[in-house]
């Protein structure tokens, strides 16, 4: 990104820092995506349990690849070759793992996380379940309130989810969501987290970077 343009983003990422310990959720600001792997270094120790939710920044930041060479009790939910029964498995040894890392569909500078999810299973592991959330975003993900959120779902992260998981829902070809019918329609869970009340439980790791859906 542009020099002059990411330094326009130190002033709404203070406030949206701000925002976010106002509703108990720590926040850390990595200047490049190489400084995630560091900080999972730091924050994560051998031998403990880690699982992760659906996330193509997860995805393209190749952390299933660095948690599997590390010592860790890996629920990996990108294993190959996985049964319906084995990611159903996975799913569930995820609510009780030590650390859940997961991405956001969006961040609003009130200090919401706004998600939408298919099953659930991502949703409902940050909600409650692991001990520790690390949630990680690019600056993509930030936006003003609630309705620049919707917005942003049905413009943007659920076309492009329906494109690569060759869905054939109504917006891969429009381009925008329908609130289509669809037996295979992913967005199913919708999901608030205003607050949470172990604080720091959920921390959010903002990557000065465009990152993700």
């Amino acid at each position: 990104m542009d020099k002059n343009l990411l330094k326009t983003y130190d002033n709404k990422l203070e406030r949206l820092s701000k925002a976010l310990e106002k509703n108990n959720i720590k926040t850390v600001i990595l200047e490049r995506a190489e400084d995630v792997k560091g900080f999972l270094d730091e924050r994560i120790p051998d031998k403990a349990s880690v699982a992760l939710g659906g996330s193509m920044t997860v995805i393209d930041l190749k952390i299933p690849e660095y948690l599997r060479s590390r010592d860790l009790v890996f629920h990996d939910r990108y294993a190959p070759n996985l049964s319906k029964e084995d990611m159903k498995q996975v799913f569930r040894n995820s609510f009780s793992s030590d650390f859940y890392i997961a991405s956001t569909n969006a961040v609003t500078m009130d200090g919401t996380l706004y998600n939408v999810d298919g099953t659930g299973n991502r949703t409902a592991a940050m909600i409650y379940g692991p001990d520790k959330v690390f949630v990680i975003i690019g600056l993509n993900k930030i936006v003003e309130d609630e309705v620049d959120a919707v917005s942003r779902v049905q413009g943007i992260a659920a076309p492009a989810n329906n494109v690569r998981l060759a869905t054939g829902n109504p917006c891969t070809v429009s381009g925008t969501c329908m609130d289509c019918s669809s037996q295979g329609r992913i967005c199913n869970i919708y999901t608030l987290i205003r607050r949470q009340n172990v604080k720091d439980r959920i921390e959010v790791i903002i990557v000065k970077e465009n990152m993700g859906y």
